[in-house]
């Protein structure tokens, strides 16, 4: 069963895909201090707010890390 948690995003689309890019391209510079290759994923999981592409490439990814995880459990 997946768990289903909330994040709080801004209201205005505008901000929301800021924040998005923002986290991609801090990811891209995760080798400096303080930024981290972890805020790819998540502004990827911003930017699917809004991005039909985005959006159709995390649920793709979600159904396969899903058949994977039921596979590697004996099922």
């Amino acid at each position: 069963m997946l768990k289903r948690h909330g994040i709080r995003l801004p209201h205005s689309r505008a901000k929301r895909l800021a924040l998005g890019w923002g986290l991609v391209a801090g990811g891209v510079l995760g080798f400096l201090p303080i930024l981290g290759f972890w805020m790819i994923p998540l502004g990827l999981a911003v930017l699917s707010v809004d991005l039909h592409g985005v959006r159709r490439f995390r649920r793709r990814t979600i159904v396969l890390w899903e058949r994977r995880k039921r596979k590697g459990n004996g099922r």
